[in-house]
């Protein structure tokens, strides 16, 4: 009796992992179709870069 239980319990357990295992491979492949509207990482170095830039645009465009 005592062998039956346990083997039932083996199975639900291996049942539960293979219906993980599905659940996570899904949910990556659901989170490569929707990529996020996030704009990418700019470095500090990079932002001062474009500021400087972008106030050197304007001085050459009034003159």
């Amino acid at each position: 009796m005592r062998d039956l239980k346990l083997t039932g319990y083996l199975i639900v357990n291996r049942r539960k992992k293979i219906v993980t295992k599905f659940q996570k491979k899904d949910k990556r492949t659901n989170a490569k179709l929707h990529k996020s509207n996030k704009p990418g990482y700019v470095s500090k170095a990079e932002r001062e870069k474009l500021a400087e830039q972008e106030s050197n645009e304007p001085e050459a465009t009034q003159e």
